[in-house]
């Protein structure tokens, strides 16, 4: 039996509507220790607001973060996996796009339901010897992306 997204997922997702400022997400995040944040807009996930996002977006554009908004700066579209995906494809994704966090939906015909949110942290939780084999990886997809670099 291999194991899932749900098997590692934290259940308790912060969000965020895209209508708050750039200061208040930054809060958020402070207050509950995590460094990203799910954007909604009534009801449907539409993006997600990293401490990166803050950073390049805001703080080094010299923006003021009491008058940007978290839409202006959130990532989009975002990229979601479901509960029972296992988890070796929901990495293969994050390394594929160079993100380090996946929303959880369970879809049905009439809705999207958050479920969780899966992370790198959540993974290399799992075992520790699993966040040296991803460092590993990171370091060769960095090495592959190296155009005068080849791999024999």
């Amino acid at each position: 039996m291999s194991i899932c997204v749900q098997d590692v997922m934290s259940r308790e997702v912060v969000t965020v509507d895209v209508n708050q400022t750039a200061k208040n997400a930054a809060r958020m995040m402070t207050k509950y220790g995590i460094s990203g944040l799910v954007v909604h807009f009534e009801g449907q996930i539409v993006g997600i607001l990293t401490e990166r996002d803050v950073l390049t977006r805001v703080v080094a554009s010299g923006q003021d973060p009491e008058k940007v908004t978290v839409r202006e700066i959130m990532t989009e579209p975002v990229i979601v996996v479901n509960p029972v995906m296992p988890l070796e494809k929901a990495i293969s994704i994050m390394f594929q796009e160079r993100i380090k966090k996946l929303p959880v939906v369970e879809k049905n015909e009439e809705s999207v339901r958050l479920v969780g949110i899966v992370s790198l942290t959540d993974i290399a939780r799992l075992h520790p010897k699993l966040l040296e084999d991803i460092r590993a990886l990171v370091d060769i997809n960095e090495l592959k992306a190296e155009p005068n670099f080849y791999i024999r």
